[in-house]
């Protein structure tokens, strides 16, 4: 019979292809499991050698065993005495020789007397009467602590076990565990020094400071002399992160933490370094891209070892635990923590666009609302300029997220500062850029359809080649595109409100209300329009529970009018409720600490009066006008300019008010000072009569402020004011007339002076060198100094 033919099919070439890259592939696992498993057998061999060894320089030699001798044998050692020449010997050495040939039993027995020494033992033989005939030895030394394990019975009998207990040093156990371990450096501990005296103790640390400094030093030059050639030399410089001689430790520690911080904000690139793929990696390049790559991914990984360093040094000063291998006390801990906090702050406000900016923000944002007062204000201060100077938005995105989820974690228990962070952001200067960039035209590319009915085949080649060299262009750009920062910014600020709202909804009586309130006046004009009845509401029932201070009911008012002088004008609402509860509290400021309010008065009526215009009556501008001027006796001079200032605008944007500068009345009825109703006051019933008084004020600002509106605030002729006075509005007025601008130099206390245990203003002012430098400073400001302003002053402040 024909043999039968096969059914399969002959393999491909493709197939054989594939198969013998897998055969090669699985040689080379098995070569390399091979390798592996040759080398961890090595291991075993030699630590079984090495424990060998310590076991047999510990264990004591057992005696050799001792045999009756003949009285033959008696007289054949007297005659091996006599023999010797005794007389040229000392007796130590004789007795030593003696000691020897004792030992010697074996070589000088006469092995036919004795017993065999390696009988077989039999079974019945007892094991306990083994132990109790060996000879008891006086203990001389101390005996080494043994393990006992269990026994082992074989044919010869029971064989007891026992090991000696190991006894490793702590130093040498912990740098044997560095060393097993992947990514951890040697440092070998510095050698026990005898006693010395201070000054000894002193010039020692001095010497060895020096030298870890210039180690540092010829490091960091000549990484940053060549970064991509010396980036090994960035591991030996973070081995000296874990420096263990006492004398410098912490010295040094805080020195390597500064200097790398320096180092990786100068070497590090000005984009973000991705990790290569499996592709990428099997890919040929050329000499310089493979340096290239070496440099970045050893940059990258030295810089995740280095902030894992900082963080694990934040972290042992929050636990305040000691380390067996740290020779570091915790009293320093404190120190390098502070040290660590200041470089992160540095790479998270310098490297906003590098590998693990996300991990450091994890990392600041808790500690905003530690304990420490150094601590939190660094990390605030850091978060701050972040916000302003992060362009794009990407970096502040996460910020924010970071921040939403810590206030949410602690059930709005946090410091007002966390909060006060936000108000930095950049998102307002975009934002008003938004509607010029929408109306301008958006350059567009021609699709398919277009380019074959308006141009021919030759045109359309090169239109096409055209539009492939602006793609790569637009590419090439290192700036971001308006639409992504746009979008970036949204996402932010939606985040923002969501905190802000849980506030407002769930801890009303929370310490962070009035930085949520601060907030929403700045922002109040980016939400949106759906919002806006509910806020509202909120914002009236917190005004009229009467919980609130001062301050946050002043930030209330302003938040409302802020949401309704922008997207909200379109409402029809009239806040008359807000306009009555400020009208009501404007006359509790006054000359004391609540003089620093003036200035969020000061934005609410410009908000409230100038900018909405349209929809302001004429008696409510006339009662605010009469209250201002009414608060303006009590305050000082600062809020006096300022609150004239906001008349002088209120008179020029109501040209019916004109009527408070005349007695006559106008109208049926009294003015009624007390009502709290603006509009129901009869205002135009009244005069301005305080503006007599200011006239004869002791600051020259005041005095002009006053006759310039007597006589109707002109714009022109010889009551109008100066180009400098008038520019300026109500609130920079106010700042720059601010009494605390005003700074005062002691005297010198000289050797024969009196000294003072504390130096207060009313001295300051009693002194007569101090006096004349205030005299010179009036006169600078054009202020006659017969007006007595020191006292006055004094009475300010004492």
């Amino acid at each position: 019979m024909a043999p039968r033919k096969s059914k399969k099919k002959a393999p491909s070439f493709r197939k054989l292809l594939k198969t013998s890259n897998i055969k090669i592939e699985n040689k080379l696992k098995n070569r390399q499991f091979k390798q592996q498993s040759i080398a961890k057998k090595h291991r075993k061999e030699q630590k079984k050698l090495k424990q060998a060894l310590s076991n047999a320089a510990t264990r004591t030699p057992l005696p050799l065993e001792r045999y009756k001798k003949r009285p033959e044998d008696e007289e054949d050692e007297e005659e091996f005495e006599e023999t010797l020449p005794v007389d040229m010997m000392e007796e130590d050495d004789l007795e030593q020789m003696k000691a020897m040939a004792q030992k010697a039993s074996f070589l000088t027995r006469d092995l036919s007397s004795s017993e065999p020494v390696h009988a077989r033992k039999r079974k019945q033989e007892n094991v306990m009467d083994k132990y109790e005939k060996v000879p008891r030895l006086m203990q001389k030394e101390q005996e080494k602590e043994l393990i006992h394990l269990l026994p082992i019975k074989d044919k010869t009998g029971i064989i007891p076990q026992t090991m000696e207990k190991p006894v490793v040093k702590k130093a040498e156990k912990e740098n044997e565990d560095e060393g097993d371990g992947d990514g951890a450096e040697e440092v070998n501990a510095p050698k026990p020094l005898p006693l010395l005296t201070t000054q000894e103790l002193v010039v020692l640390r001095r010497k060895r400071l020096e030298e870890r400094k210039v180690c540092i030093a010829a490091l960091g030059s000549s990484i940053l002399s060549d970064p991509s050639a010396n980036i090994k030399k960035l591991k030996e410089l973070r081995s000296m992160l874990v420096e263990l001689d006492p004398y410098v430790a912490v010295t040094v520690r805080k020195l390597v933490m500064v200097s790398l911080m320096e180092i990786f904000k100068d070497i590090v690139p000005s984009y973000r370094i991705r990790p290569l793929t499996e592709a990428e990696k099997s890919t040929k390049v050329k000499k310089e891209t493979q340096q290239l790559r070496e440099f970045e991914e050893g940059l990258v990984s030295q810089y995740k070892f280095y902030l894992e360093n900082l963080e694990q040094t934040v972290k042992d000063w929050k636990q305040m635990k000691k380390k067996k291998s740290d020779v570091v006390s915790l009293k320093s801990y404190k120190g390098l923590a502070e040290v660590a906090v200041k470089c992160l702050c540095e790479l998270l406000v310098a490297l906003p666009h590098f590998n693990f900016h996300n991990n450091i923000i994890v990392m600041i944002v808790p500690l905003m609302n530690h304990d420490c007062k150094k601590i939190s204000e660094m990390s605030c201060e850091a978060v701050r300029n972040l916000f302003k100077q992060d362009k794009v938005g990407q970096a502040s995105l996460g910020m924010v997220k970071v921040i939403s989820g810590l206030v949410k974690s602690r059930n709005y228990e946090v410091k007002p500062e966390v909060l006060k962070a936000l108000l930095c952001l950049r998102v307002k200067e975009v934002e008003v850029k938004k509607d010029a960039d929408d109306i301008a035209p958006k350059k567009r590319f021609m699709n398919f359809k277009e380019k074959r009915k308006h141009l021919s085949r030759m045109q359309r080649k090169w239109k096409k080649a055209e539009e492939k060299l602006e793609k790569e262009l637009l590419e090439a750009e290192a700036t971001e595109s308006k639409e992504k920062k746009l979008k970036l910014h949204t996402e932010t600020l939606n985040i923002v409100f969501l905190t802000y709202f849980r506030i407002l909804k769930k801890a009303q009586k929370s310490i962070l209300l009035p930085c949520v309130l601060e907030g929403l006046a700045k922002f109040a004009h980016l939400i949106n329009v759906e919002f806006f009845d509910d806020l509202l509401i909120v914002l009236h029932k917190l005004v009229e529970s009467g919980d609130l201070s001062y301050r946050e009911s002043l930030h209330c008012i302003q938040t409302a009018f802020h949401v309704l002088s922008g997207q909200g004008d379109v409402l029809n609402i009239d806040p008359l409720k807000f306009y009555t509860h400020l009208y009501k509290t404007l006359l509790r400021l006054h000359a004391g600490t609540a003089n620093d309010d003036m200035i969020i008065v000061l934005q609410c009526l410009d908000v409230m009066l100038t900018k909405r215009r349209k929809q302001v009556s004429v008696q409510r501008a006339l009662a605010f006008i009469k209250r201002l001027t009414t608060l303006s006796l009590q305050v000082l001079p600062n809020s006096t300019i300022g609150i004239l200032a906001t008349n002088r605008v209120l008179m020029h944007t109501f040209p019916k008010s004109d009527i408070l500068l005349d007695n006559e009345s106008q109208g049926s009825g009294i003015y009624l000072p007390e009502l709290d109703e603006p509009e129901y006051c009869n205002p135009q019933n009244t005069s301005l009569w305080e503006l007599h008084i200011l006239q004869r004020h002791y600051h020259p600002i005041v005095r002009k402020f006053a006759a310039h509106l007597i006589v109707g605030a002109p714009s022109e002729g010889s009551g109008a004011l100066n180009v400098d006075l008038s520019r300026k509005s109500a609130t920079d007025l106010f700042e720059d007339y601010s009494i605390k601008g005003m700074t005062f130099n002691p005297p010198v206390a000289t050797p024969s002076s009196k000294k003072k245990e504390k130096f207060t203003i009313g001295d300051a002012l009693l002194d007569s060198d101090l006096k004349k430098q205030i005299d010179s400073h009036l006169e600078a400001t054009s202020i006659p100094s017969d007006l007595n302003f020191a006292a006055h002053l004094r009475k300010a402040f004492i």
